[in-house]
């Protein structure tokens, strides 16, 4: 009889106990996700506001355009604006550039799509800086490309 009785409360005590451990895991989980859903405009706002700080300086400005290219995303015109003219106030012309030339490379398999519809937006801007293309630059083609053994004569 005590046999019965204690299996019994050893089950009731059991099965609390994996109610209680099973709600404190998911209040536990709830609370340890730190993560924001952040809209579109909210990201390009914040970006853009970021690089039009008046105070912003060198690493400041690099850092920001590591983490955009580190997001899986090409970045709205209005960004790469800001980002030109943030590279205009420190006075990096090389920077501005390389920008381009890694927004041109973000594009990917679509470049044929983005990377103009990008030049279009950003000519006005460029014209204003005074910054040229990396193609302008002669940046799309090797310096010292030479052609291939098998075509030599």
């Amino acid at each position: 009889m005590l046999r019965i009785f204690t299996s019994r409360v050893a089950s009731v005590v059991e099965t609390a106990a994996r109610a209680n451990l099973s709600a404190t895991s998911i209040v536990s989980r709830r609370c340890m996700s730190k993560h924001v859903v952040e809209s579109e405009e909210e990201f390009d706002a914040r970006y853009e506001s970021f690089f039009n700080r008046p105070d912003i300086d060198g690493w400041e400005v690099r850092k920001a355009m590591n983490d955009i290219h580190a997001d899986d995303l090409v970045p709205e015109p209005k960004i790469v604006i800001a980002a030109l003219k943030a590279c205009r106030r420190i006075n990096d012309y090389a920077l501005a550039v390389r920008y381009l030339e890694a927004i041109k490379d973000k594009t990917g398999p679509k470049q044929g799509e983005i990377w103009p519809y990008m030049l279009k937006e950003l000519q006005p801007t460029l014209s204003e800086l005074g910054i040229s293309t990396p193609e302008e630059m002669g940046y799309d083609k090797p310096e010292f490309a030479s052609e291939s053994v098998y075509d030599m004569h």
